[in-house]
């Protein structure tokens, strides 16, 4: 029978009043980053899927997984020898007597291997290797990763055990594949960060069992990824102060607020010229978007300006709350105008140049507050009472873009609101 056909025991109804709740708890990997990503752990019966670029460190990653969880571990190399992984163990210090490492691509052997161990946790490196010959088609095919992909979320269910399967991504960074690979897990995590850069960063993209687009953050060392939990810290560690074109925005990563700099520069360029944009970690659409805002709510024109714009760290910003951030950046950049080095700026920008509200403002204001910031621009909208018990930081209240350029020094004379 096909794989992704195999028979499982017949499920049996239950009240759902009756049914234990506690069993589908977390399980802390022991690596404080990842349990941060997983919302505290891998849950037993379920598995994830872990892509990113060849050599960014997902083996590491998962070995340095397989070495602190208890009780018995199964690590499946369809890739790699074992030797490979032996060498690698040995550099990170992850050598157990009940880990246990199959260089495996049938996928009968390898649930025959699951039969005889009964680990509790198994890794699969990676899907796109493994085969079943009952399939009759070739490893990586679509027809082989959707049935191997499937007969294992069956065995992980039935044996009540966890699964990490890595995944191949394509050039464009997605994973590659069957889409119908990231509906049959329970997760989907993406590992980034450049190979020839000592900063990872890890995000849940799907996660039944907890909140998405969480962030953690390691370390590439001799010794193997390390968390870095102050993720606010890292990035701002090298700013540079009094640089135009340069602003503070804090941001919100699953439930985590972290402090990114967001870098703007501008460069003038010849008449019939073309003006290129760039932008890295912000949506493109959304520059064309602002930057048309700012000509026509705030008469500034960069027509004729290169506009490039780039969030430090590698972090990509999927919130609108940067948007105020980066017009005034643009404005700082165009202007040769440093902004205040104790400013942060939050505030979704509408088409009108309105500053509209964003969530979790006492969150943001609070991690800024930490890391030594004195000022805030913040929308007028925002909750009278929202720095209530966060010593150290005033707040300047921006309704509109213009309003907020003044606040900031950059235009005119700021309109007291309070």
């Amino acid at each position: 029978m096909a794989a992704g056909l195999a028979l499982v025991p017949p499920g049996t109804a239950t009240p759902i009043a009756d049914v234990n709740s506690h069993e589908s708890d977390p399980v802390s990997t022991g690596l404080g980053e990842l349990d941060r990503v997983l919302g505290g752990g891998l849950v037993p019966g379920s598995v994830t899927l872990l892509g990113g670029e060849p050599g960014i460190g997902k083996s590491t990653l998962l070995l340095q997984l397989l070495a602190h969880t208890t009780g018995a571990t199964l690590y499946v190399t369809a890739e790699e020898s074992a030797q490979q992984v032996r060498l690698r163990a040995d550099r990170l210090g992850a050598l157990r007597s009940d880990l246990w490492l199959l260089p495996e691509m049938s996928l009968p052997n390898i649930i025959s291997s699951i039969d005889t161990i009964a680990p509790s946790l198994v890794v699969i490196d990676s899907i796109q290797t493994v085969v079943d010959p009952e399939l009759g088609s070739a490893p990586g095919s679509v027809v082989q990763v959707r049935g191997c992909a499937h007969r294992l979320v069956q065995e992980a269910k039935r044996r009540n055990i966890s699964i990490v399967i890595v995944g191949h991504v394509t050039k464009e960074g997605g994973l590659a594949g069957p889409r119908v690979l990231e509906h049959v897990v329970d997760t989907v995590l993406s590992f980034e960060g450049e190979r020839h850069h000592a900063l990872r960063l890890l995000r849940a993209v799907k996660h039944r069992f907890g909140p998405t687009n969480e962030l953690g953050l390691f370390e590439m060392t001799e010794q193997g990824l390390m968390g870095i939990p102050d993720a606010s810290q890292l990035f701002l560690t090298d700013r540079r102060t009094g640089v135009p074109g340069s602003v503070v925005v804090p941001t919100i990563e699953g439930q985590r607020p972290v402090l990114v700099e967001l870098q703007t520069l501008t460069n003038q360029v010849n008449s019939g010229v073309p003006a290129r944009r760039s932008a890295q970690g912000i949506d493109q659409g959304r520059l064309s978007m602002l930057l048309a805002v700012l000509e026509r709510r705030a008469r500034i024109s960069l027509v004729s300006q290169e506009v490039y714009a780039s969030v430090v760290g590698g972090v990509k910003l999927g919130e609108p709350a940067a948007d105020l951030g980066l017009c005034l950046a643009l404005v700082s950049a165009i202007s040769n105008t440093p902004l205040p080095a104790d400013l942060v700026v939050m505030g979704e920008v509408g088409l009108a140049g309105e500053v509209r509200q964003v969530g979790h403002l006492g969150r943001r204001l609070t991690e800024a507050a930490r890391l030594g910031f004195a000022q805030a621009i913040v929308p007028a909208s925002a909750p009278k009472d929202i720095a209530k018990g966060i010593a150290g930081i005033t707040l300047k209240r921006a309704s509109t873009l213009n309003e907020a350029l003044a606040l900031a020094g950059l235009v005119g004379h700021p309109r007291q609101d309070d």
